[in-house]
């Protein structure tokens, strides 16, 4: 396999990671007798932040790497922006279930990215491959902001640190205001897709 591929499937690895260390406190509170809920709060919060900044950095690797040195593949066009889809949506999905995220925007989001993986296959099955543009990159940029913003809030959480009400309001506006933007960036990428690739889908249909 090609370095940059790997740093994609790194991406790929670590989200369950993620999504394993974000329940895990939760998952192990249930058993009887177990008194370890607050160190494993407490652990996972400091694990998680550089996690997850580690496989968001990759996106950046496997690019980086893949025009150094000349591995620029219709393959990696298609893997990475899959390997984003399965990052974000996991830490979206994490935080739509702690209640950091809009339920109805999570769900939109949701729609987005199946819409958008169902059109990258039509077209790979016309021999086009779909890469990341302009506007879709501009969203992914947003989705690791308000992902952090919601991680920040949770780590803030479960290492008990001392945040007034007024901060952890504004910054629950913060989050609000930013998944609007998410989401708003979200669907006008994937219109630019369907502007330019469009033609694709409707061979298909017709």
């Amino acid at each position: 396999m090609k370095l940059s591929n790997k740093y994609t499937l790194v991406r790929i690895i670590l989200a369950p990671v993620f999504l394993i260390l974000f329940f895990l406190p939760n998952w192990f509170a249930k058993i009887p007798g177990f008194t370890g809920f607050e160190f494993l709060q407490k652990l996972t919060a400091v694990i998680m932040i550089p996690l997850l900044a580690f496989a968001e950095f990759t996106d950046f690797l496997d690019g980086y790497m893949a025009r150094k040195r000349n591995e620029v593949s219709d393959f990696g066009k298609i893997f990475d922006p899959f390997a984003d889809v399965i990052l974000h949506v996991t830490t979206f999905s994490c935080f739509a279930v702690n209640g950091y995220l809009n339920s109805l925007v999570f769900i939109l989001i949701l729609y987005r990215e199946f819409f958008m993986t169902f059109f990258r296959m039509v077209a790979a099955k016309k021999g086009v491959a779909i890469g990341a543009r302009s506007g879709g990159k501009i969203k992914t940029v947003m989705y690791v902001v308000t992902g952090f913003l919601m991680l920040a809030v949770e780590s803030c959480v479960r290492l008990e640190l001392i945040v007034s009400e007024k901060i952890l309001a504004g910054l629950d506006i913060g989050i609000f205001v930013f998944s609007i933007i998410s989401l708003a960036l979200a669907y006008i990428s994937f219109f630019d897709y369907l502007k330019n690739f469009g033609s694709i889908l409707k061979q298909e249909i017709d």
